[in-house]
C-alpha cells in the first residue's frame, strides 16, 4: 500500500510574506520527494517475530508438520494421555468421541508445542468414562490431520465389585534400535526388521510395555540434551512404528541405552537430561517415588498391577570395589515391598531392565548384586506376596527363567528382547541353570501377555513370536497357583468329637 500525503491547495492570502510563500513551496518539494521512501518503508516488513523464517522453509500444509506420533499413553477410567509431535512449534490438540456416537464431541486443551521440549506434546482426555473406547482426531494449527490407520483409545473398566475382571492382552518387548549411519558404528547394520511393529500391530493389544533400550544414545548424543533429543526424534519417528504407537496404550521403563552410556550407572552426569527425555517422550501416569527422582512408578490394568522399577539412576558401579553395592537402592526395594503388600492385584508383574533370576553373574544381571537382590527375594517370601512376576529386557535373547522356593510358589522370570537391536543366539550356551526348557530364542522377537477367565480362576498366557508372527513358545501361569499352598485342617481325634457332641446336646 503507497504511503498518502494528504495535501491542501489555498490560495495565498494577498498580505503574505514573500519568506512564508517561500516556506511554503519548500515543504511541499520536500513532501513530494520523501514519498517513494515512504511506500518502501510499508513494502518492507520489520525484523522480529512475526517475521518469515528464511532458514527453514515452511511446509506446505499442517500435515506436513507431523514429526511422529500421535500416541497413546497411560489410561485411567476418567483420563487418557494423549502424544504427539510436531517438526516445528505448532497449536496441537486432540478432537474425541464416543466410539458408539460421534455427534457428541470434547476437545483437549489446545498447547503450542516448543523447541525446548522437542516439540512434543502431551494432553489429556478427561471427558471420558470408565470402560468405553473413543475414536479420537489430530489437530494441528485447527487444522484436521487424517491418519491412514485406525485411531482409539479406551479406558480402564470399573469391574471391582461388580463383574470379573476384563480380558486383557499385554504386548511386551525390549532393545529397539534404530540406524542412523553418520552416527553408527562401523560394520554391519545393528537394527533390522522393523516390520516387527507392523506384526505387533495386526494383534491389536490392549497396551505395551516397553522393557528398557527403547532409544540407543550413541556416543554423540550423551553429552547434550540436543543430541539426546535427536536421538529420541530419529527412533520415534520410524514409518512402521507409527500405526502401532495410535492404537495400543503404552507404558515404559528404561535401561542403560535410553538411561545414557553403555552400562550406565548414578554417576553419568547427564541423567537428569536423559531423565527430562524419557518424560517428555514417553506417557506413564508418573515417574519417581519416595520424593526420589527417576522413572519408578506403577500403574493397573484390570486385575494386573504393574511395577516399574529403575535399575540405572541410583545404581552403584558394576565394578565398584568399595562401598555399599546397590542396584535399586534400599528405598526403591522399600518402596516395591511396600507397594507390593498393598496390592491386591492377582497378578503383580515387576519390570525392571536386566534379568532378575538367572543366577549367573554376568555382564549386568541382578547377580552381580547379590546382597541386595537376596535381600529384595527374602522380603517378598517373609511378607507372603502372591502372584508376583518378573519381566525383563537387555540380554538381546528371550528366554523364561523359574526359581523353585521351598514351602511357596515358584518365581518367574520372562526375559523378553530383543525388538530390532542385534540379536544374541550364543547365548543359549549360557549355563542359566534355571532356565526353563526351550524357552531360549535367539532372534528378534516379542511376546503378548493373555490374562483371562474368571475372577476366581484366572490365567496368564505368555507367547513369544518372531518378526513374522510365527508362534515360538507359550507358557501359562494359574494365579491360584502364584500363592503359598494352603495349610490343610488338622482333624481332631474322634474322642475330642464324640465330647463335642455330647456337649452339644446338653
Amino acid at each position: 500500500m503507497m504511503f498518502r500525503v494528504p495535501f491542501v491547495f489555498a490560495q495565498t492570502p494577498r498580505n503574505t510574506s514573500t519568506y512564508e510563500q517561500f516556506r511554503g513551496y519548500f515543504l511541499l518539494i520536500a513532501a513530494l520527494a520523501f514519498l517513494p521512501f515512504a511506500s518502501f518503508a510499508q513494502k518492507t516488513p520489520a525484523k522480529g517475530a512475526n517475521s518469515p523464517q528464511t532458514t527453514s522453509p515452511q511446509p506446505a500444509n499442517e500435515a506436513e508438520l507431523l514429526q511422529s506420533g500421535p500416541m497413546l499413553g497411560y489410561s485411567q477410567m476418567r483420563e487418557v494421555a494423549l502424544w504427539v509431535q510436531t517438526k516445528q512449534a505448532a497449536k496441537v490438540k486432540f478432537v474425541y468421541f464416543d466410539a458408539t456416537n460421534a455427534t457428541v464431541r470434547y476437545e483437549t486443551d489446545e498447547i503450542t508445542t516448543r523447541k525446548e521440549d522437542a516439540f512434543t506434546a502431551k494432553l489429556l482426555a478427561t471427558e471420558v468414562e470408565a470402560g468405553r473406547t473413543y475414536t479420537y482426531e489430530l489437530y494441528i494449527n485447527g487444522k484436521n490431520i487424517p491418519r491412514p490407520y485406525p485411531m482409539q483409545f479406551q479406558t480402564l473398566k470399573n469391574w471391582l465389585f461388580r463383574t470379573d475382571p476384563p480380558n486383557i492382552k499385554i504386548a511386551l518387548g525390549s532393545c529397539f534400535y534404530v540406524n542412523d549411519p553418520p552416527y553408527d558404528r562401523a560394520g554391519r547394520a545393528y537394527g533390522s526388521d522393523y516390520e516387527i511393529f507392523t506384526t505387533m500391530h495386526k494383534m491389536r493389544p490392549d497396551m505395551m510395555l516397553w522393557l528398557g533400550d527403547n532409544v540407543y544414545t550413541r556416543e554423540a548424543d550423551v553429552g547434550s540434551r540436543t543430541g539426546i533429543l535427536k536421538r529420541y526424534t530419529t527412533t520415534r519417528s520410524l514409518p512402521e512404528l507409527q500405526p502401532f504407537l495410535a492404537s495400543t496404550h503404552h507404558y515404559a521403563i528404561w535401561d542403560d541405552h535410553d538411561f545414557g552410556p553403555n552400562d550406565g550407572d548414578r554417576s553419568y552426569v547427564g541423567k537428569n537430561m536423559t531423565l527430562d527425555a524419557f518424560k517428555l517422550f514417553w506417557a506413564n501416569p508418573h515417574y519417581g517415588a519416595m520424593n526420589q527422582p527417576g522413572i519408578t512408578g506403577q500403574a493397573e490394568w484390570g486385575d494386573v498391577h504393574f511395577f516399574f522399577l529403575d535399575n540405572r539412576y541410583h545404581r552403584s558401579p558394576n565394578d565398584r570395589k568399595t562401598g555399599k553395592r546397590e542396584l535399586l537402592g534400599e528405598w526403591q526395594v522399600e518402596w516395591l515391598i511396600d507397594a507390593l503388600s498393598n496390592s491386591k492385584a492377582t497378578f503383580k508383574i515387576i519390570a525392571i531392565g536386566g534379568q532378575v533370576l538367572n543366577p549367573m553373574a554376568v555382564y549386568e544381571n541382578y547377580a552381580i548384586y547379590p546382597e541386595e537382590l537376596k535381600k529384595l527375594l527374602d522380603l517378598i517370601e517373609k511378607e507372603g506376596i502372591r502372584g508376583v512376576i518378573f519381566v525383563t529386557g537387555d540380554r538381546h535373547h528371550t528366554e523364561l527363567t523359574k526359581l523353585d522356593r521351598a514351602g511357596t510358589y515358584p518365581l518367574h522370570d520372562f526375559t523378553i528382547s530383543s525388538l530390532t537391536a542385534g540379536s544374541n543366539p550364543g547365548a543359549i550356551t549360557e549355563a542359566n541353570t534355571l532356565r526353563v526348557p526351550n524357552t531360549f530364542v535367539g532372534e528378534h522377537n516379542f511376546a503378548i501377555f493373555e490374562v483371562t477367565g474368571a475372577q476366581r480362576d484366572r490365567t496368564l498366557k505368555c507367547t513369544v513370536y518372531n518378526v513374522s508372527g510365527k508362534e515360538m513358545w507359550s507358557y501359562s501361569l494359574k494365579g491360584n497357583d502364584l500363592r503359598e499352598p494352603q495349610k490343610p485342617r488338622e482333624e481332631k481325634p474322634k474322642d475330642e468329637k464324640k465330647e463335642e457332641k455330647k456337649d452339644e446336646k446338653k
